[in-house]
């Protein structure tokens, strides 16, 4: 466009001055040039934190530095540390008001942060860049209003577990997938055998002095992901209703359940809270070979391999109905409710970069922490581990189930176990103990829910 001189000045004036400006209020004038498009580049600063050990520590890094090479404009800061020391730190830091801008959430504690206003709705931003058929487990922390509080990292999965030298010692088939409960007790009582070498089955056998054990069932602290919970879900039972605010403890299901494994216990072939006790660690029976079978989650897979046990799995059995249920943990990544949009949006890119990269996915898949989150990918890991029957997996996902987690799972799980341990221990009758347990939970839900 042709200008006229005079006004060809005015402009060069009028340019300068505003320069002038610039120089003396240390503002950039935006010219197009990438030196000067600070703002269009500015690099967001991200705090994230994740429970971990060596390996898992190690692993995160590495995919970390990664993603900030392929982000340059995010920069992502960390803080982690065993299970328990992480989540007790993380609870001062929401307390505070300084909690990391995303975090990997054990999933029985996603609604616990939700439900205590800790974290944020991904909903909007799941539907505008993942599609959830391509995933397990996206419905796992889908809230009542139909909020999604985050997004999977990592599938946990109960199974039976068993020991292969056991069951060929007693000369018994190996698990399968149409096992039931009655063939679990069946198998437990050829297995266990007492210190002078005799099996349940004989008259002579003593309950009081067993050398190895045919189940490993637990009752408390972890039985709700790998015992008793499982088993009363097989029954038609629970501990919760599908508002998750009530207790439904006490019905016949639960104590049909119930006194199934309390038998077990009585009769020897099951270990009883005390005689886990005095293992020290309540996994060591099948660790270190002396029970032949137990629940356990897919990470359980790697210490089993670092003890040398000759095992595989086979599917949860069904209850007496023919009910299926295997126990599912979603572990995820949710944003802190502090964010800001920017650093939302930069948390929500990592997450991005999690679930979407194949090659991360397959990385962490390496350490055998967990399932991965893209079914594609998970397919792909499972059926080439030919070491034991993993495609169990993935087929229990068609009857996995959460574990009834709210915001008070950690409070009401307590009040369970503390309720049920003098049934468990044969001080008092199943009856006595759900009716006591059903309570106890009911007051942990009204203290929160009712408030």
């Amino acid at each position: 466009m042709k200008r006229k001189r005079s006004f060809s000045l005015f402009l060069s004036a009028l340019l300068s001055a505003a320069l002038l400006i610039t120089a003396c209020t240390g503002q950039q004038a935006n010219t197009g040039d990438p030196q000067n498009a600070k703002n269009d580049s500015e690099q967001i600063v991200l705090k994230m934190g994740y429970y971990s050990d060596p390996p898992t520590q190690k692993k995160m890094e590495e995919l970390l530095a990664k993603f900030m090479e392929k982000h340059p404009n995010i920069k992502i800061t960390t803080e982690t540390g065993p299970h328990a020391q992480f989540f007790q730190k993380l609870n001062t830091q929401i307390a505070g008001g300084n909690a990391p801008d995303l975090w990997l959430s054990d999933g029985v504690k996603v609604f616990e942060f939700a439900e205590r206003g800790a974290v944020k709705d991904l909903r909007e931003l799941i539907e505008k860049d993942l599609s959830k058929e391509e995933y397990y487990g996206m419905d796992a922390n889908k809230g009542p209003g139909g909020e999604v509080w985050g997004v999977p990292q990592g599938i946990q999965i109960g199974v039976l577990y068993y020991n292969k030298a056991l069951f060929d010692k007693a000369g018994l088939k190996y698990p399968d997938a149409n096992w039931t409960w009655d063939q679990v007790k069946e198998a437990a009582e050829l297995m266990t055998i007492d210190a002078s070498g005799k099996n349940a089955k004989d008259p002579s056998f003593d309950p009081n002095k067993v050398s190895e054990y045919g189940f490993t069932i637990f009752s408390s602290p972890v039985g709700v992901s790998r015992g008793w919970f499982p088993l009363m879900k097989t029954f038609g039972g629970g501990v919760l209703d599908s508002s998750l605010q009530k207790a439904v403890l006490d019905t016949p299901e639960n104590k049909q359940a119930i006194e199934w494994m309390v038998d077990g216990m009585k009769r020897g072939i099951f270990p009883d809270p005390v005689d886990l006790q005095s293992f020290q660690d309540p996994f060591k029976p099948f660790l270190s070979g002396v029970s032949g079978m137990q629940i356990d989650i897919y990470a359980a897979r790697v210490k089993m391999r670092e003890a040398g046990l000759n095992f595989d799995v086979a599917p949860i059995p069904a209850g007496p109905g023919g009910k299926r249920f295997a126990p599912s943990i979603v572990n995820s990544w949710v944003i802190s409710k502090t964010a800001d949009e920017k650093k939302t949006q930069a948390a929500w890119e990592w997450i991005k970069y999690w679930a979407t990269d194949d090659e991360a996915q397959r990385e962490w898949a390496s350490l055998g922490e967990a399932i991965p989150v893209k079914k594609k990918v998970a397919e792909e890991v499972l059926t080439s581990d030919t070491s034991l029957n993993a495609k169990v997996f993935l087929d229990s996902m068609e009857f996995a189930g959460s574990l009834d987690a709210n915001a008070v799972f950690g409070e009401w799980r307590k009040a369970f176990d503390e309720s049920m341990f003098p049934a468990f221990s044969g001080e008092e009758s199943v009856e006595q103990g759900l009716k006591k347990a059903n309570e106890a939970v009911q007051k942990v839900l009204d203290g929160f829910y009712k408030k």
